[in-house]
């Protein structure tokens, strides 16, 4: 799963759903940095979508969108 995290309608950042070696999940950064353009985030889920059929791509659209990251990758 991927969340598309945006603030006002300006990409901030990319973040998927990882497993551990422990079996516990966190979210990590991955993909197109902040302020991409959408031309590059389209290429960036094609690239995926090629090797995962089932990607879930969900975008957030959220104010202090620099604060829930922070929380959503400490929580895990």
């Amino acid at each position: 799963m991927l969340l598309f995290v945006s603030s006002r309608g300006s990409h901030v950042a990319c973040l998927e759903r990882i497993l551990n070696l422990d079996g516990s999940y966190r979210w990590e950064r991955v993909g197109p940095g902040d302020s991409a353009g959408s031309a590059e985030i389209a290429d960036f889920l094609a690239r995926r979508a090629r090797f995962d059929e089932d990607l879930w791509a969900i975008e957030l659209d959220i104010a202090e969108p620099e604060r829930f990251i922070a929380e959503t990758t400490l929580a895990g």
